[in-house]
């Protein structure tokens, strides 16, 4: 008896949001054209691929690792020697699939150090996952043959001839490389998360004991997934190495394990595409507020605990909340109260940032000018009334928010409660 044919309709809504992203991935270099918008786009590039490998760890997995860096590190020291040897001749070896030599190293060191740290679960393999970072840290400074010691390895990405050409040298060549890279592993890392696996590593996150009682061994799941994990962030390792063309033992260092951990959470770990998110966000607070600020790690730090308290899921959870109600057609409802919280807000963070700006002036700034300019207005640091103003606009901000929160709270609550119903009265 032949098999019926079962009819499935495409997925419209997958196909337009794939072709999307690819589009935005090309038009990007195009809206921001200059050498230094590019250099940007291409480490957000790198960036979220690295979030996203991790997040196959964190969000799907629930393992919090402190030594992911260990992966991409690795992958980019090896990356960089394959260039460095196909610069002396001694290999041939296109550039555009140096990335994939990062990703096998990466394989590589996920098997071996994946097999120990998985042995473990919750804050232990946390915690040897650190000693991990640790460990290959203090190794990078102990062979400076392969390492490089403190100055790294150095390489040239423009080798050999161009082909069709592509060099390499200008950076818009670097960013189409990275973001072919970037669709392609994204494509992977979402397809896993459909696999049996992907469902598995998720089981393991919610119910281990579950898994284990049904026959299978939440170590070999735990495994294989930071195995297939450990390959992507080796991408985006070797990638990391022809934008800079320079690796150091900073690539190896539980700093960057700790700021992969930082972008993510800030992004959204219950989302797929929550740690695209964080890149963007992260590349701002890091690269772009560094050159605006002295004091941008203060505000790195402020924004991460903002979100951990009103936000635990993460940016991408704030945008999923409002499109649900913007689709259920109830965003109209919320957005009175909503515009005016947010304008109180905007007045705390403009009187925060004022007072922080200031108070840097006089403490580290003391033997400069004690005037600066902000908000596109002159304020002299030294003066009590601008202090006084500043104190006054903070205490107008916190005292708006406090009369506010209230009644968004309750509006923002009686939505989603009627939401809750239609779904509930659909399902039924």
């Amino acid at each position: 008896m032949s098999k019926p044919l079962i009819f499935k309709p495409i997925n419209i809504g997958r196909w337009l949001i794939w072709s999307s992203f690819f589009l935005l991935l090309m038009v990007a270099p195009f809206v921001f054209s200059s050498g230094g918008s590019l250099s940007l786009l291409s480490q957000v590039g790198t960036i979220m691929i690295f979030g996203l490998s991790f997040n196959m760890l964190l969000g799907q997995g629930g393992m919090l690792s402190f030594g992911h860096a260990v992966y991409s590190g690795l992958g980019a020291f090896f990356a960089i020697h394959t260039m460095n040897l196909v610069a002396g001749g001694s290999l041939v070896f296109p550039i555009t699939l140096i990335p994939l030599v990062g990703g096998i190293a990466g394989m590589f060191f996920g098997i071996l150090f994946g097999y120990v740290t998985t042995k473990k679960s919750g804050t232990t393999f946390s915690m040897i996952t650190l000693g991990m970072v640790e460990l290959v840290f203090a190794c990078s400074l102990m062979f400076p043959s392969f390492f490089g010691g403190e100055g790294g390895i150095s390489t040239n990405r423009v080798i050999g001839q161009a082909f069709l050409g592509i060099t390499y040298g200008p950076q818009i060549q670097v960013y189409y490389l990275i973001a072919f890279w970037l669709f392609i592993s994204t494509i992977g890392m979402y397809a896993f998360t459909q696999t049996p696996l992907g469902r598995l590593i998720n089981a393991v996150r919610d119910n281990p004991e579950r898994v284990e009682f049904i026959g299978y061994d939440t170590q070999w799941v735990r495994y294989l997934t930071l195995i297939l994990s450990a390959f992507f962030a080796g991408i985006a390792g070797g990638l990391s190495a022809i934008n800079f063309e320079i690796v150091t033992a900073e690539n190896v260092s539980a700093l960057r394990s700790g700021a992969v951990l930082l972008f993510t959470f800030i992004g959204g770990i219950g989302f797929f595409f929550g740690p695209m998110i964080g890149a963007i966000i992260g590349v701002f607070l890091t690269v772009m507020l560094s050159d605006l600020t002295k004091a941008w790690q203060l505000y790195l730090g402020v924004f991460f605990i903002l979100i951990v308290m009103y936000a635990p899921g993460g940016m991408a959870s704030i945008i999923m909340m409002n499109l649900r109600v913007a689709k259920f057609g109830l965003f109209k409802r919320v957005w009175p109260a909503m515009w005016k919280l947010v304008l109180a807000a905007a007045i705390t963070a403009a009187g925060v940032i004022l007072a922080v700006e200031m108070l840097y002036q006089r403490t580290l700034e003391a033997t400069q000018s004690a005037v600066i300019r902000l908000f596109g207005v002159s304020i002299d640091t030294a003066s009590n009334g601008s202090w006084f103003i500043t104190i006054m606009v903070i205490a107008l901000g916190i005292f708006a928010c406090a009369k506010l929160k209230g009644g968004f709270s309750e509006q923002w609550g009686e939505v989603n409660t009627e939401i809750e119903e239609q779904m509930r009265r659909a399902q039924v």
